[in-house]
């Protein structure tokens, strides 16, 4: 069953008004008909509902609400990625598997060796269309929520972003000791329901911001293994491992 976004105002009295896009996509790229059924969420609510099409036209789409659906697709646990910003298809590549595997937020990060620059005009469109991004990947996994692209933050502001989480995963090549896995096992004893995740770009962390990150409460720093993973491959495989262990814990 298709899955669709809509906001908390375009459902009343049991009816959904679809419009913009997603207009187009139903009537014209998966050729739905009236009658048939979709999946339609809040995106302020969460709020998923089996509905029926009952009218289609040029502007929108019109629905009944058959039922509500209180199975979520949402892990219990929030997971923000911290991702040193590469090169735009990797970013694009990080935020569509990111949201698949059930990230809740994704934030940019101006690290000493990244090579992307962007100014101000730039960072809009391409939060804009990274946030197209995580919309589209959210509703072909059947996500409750739409991850949250925020806006490129600068690394000396990183402390007030990272203090307020339970834990602070940083993924580091030159990290021999401390593994993902043991870190992991460690947060089986405390009531862990917010974890931040930092991977930096394509030249890696410098060691001056490795040594600032180990002041912020909660860190930890870790290697994935003997193997270098790519920026793009390192958030995907963390991100995988952390909500792995936490849907075997539910």
């Amino acid at each position: 069953m298709y899955k669709f976004f809509v906001k908390e105002n375009q459902i009343k009295d049991k009816k959904v008004q679809i419009t913009g896009e997603d207009v187009n996509h139903i009537k014209n790229v998966l050729r739905l008909q009236k009658e048939e059924l979709i999946q339609v969420c809040s995106v302020d609510t969460a709020k998923s509902y089996i509905t029926k099409i009952i009218e289609l036209n040029n502007d929108n789409v019109s629905g009944e609400i058959l039922e509500e659906c209180f199975e979520t697709t949402e892990t219990g646990i929030s997971l923000h990625i911290f991702q040193g910003l590469p090169k735009q298809e990797k970013m694009e590549a990080i935020i569509q598997k990111g949201t698949e595997i059930g990230v809740s937020d994704i934030t940019p990060v101006k690290m000493e060796r990244c090579v992307v620059k962007l100014d101000e005009k730039a960072e809009s469109k391409k939060i804009e269309r990274w946030q197209k991004i995580a919309e589209v990947a959210a509703k072909q996994s059947k996500r409750d929520k739409i991850p949250n692209v925020h806006s490129l933050v600068s690394f000396k502001n990183i402390y007030e972003k990272l203090e307020k989480y339970d834990i602070v995963i940083v993924a580091y090549e030159e990290e021999d000791r401390t593994t993902i896995k043991q870190v992991l096992k460690q947060t089986h004893e405390k009531h862990v329901q917010k974890i931040a995740v930092l991977v930096g770009p394509e030249g890696g962390i410098a060691k001056e911001e490795i040594e600032f990150l180990k002041t912020i409460p909660n860190t930890k720093v870790v290697t994935l293994g003997k193997r270098i993973l790519r920026t793009e491959t390192a958030p995907i495989v963390l991100a995988s491992v952390i909500m792995y262990e936490f849907d075997e814990m539910e």
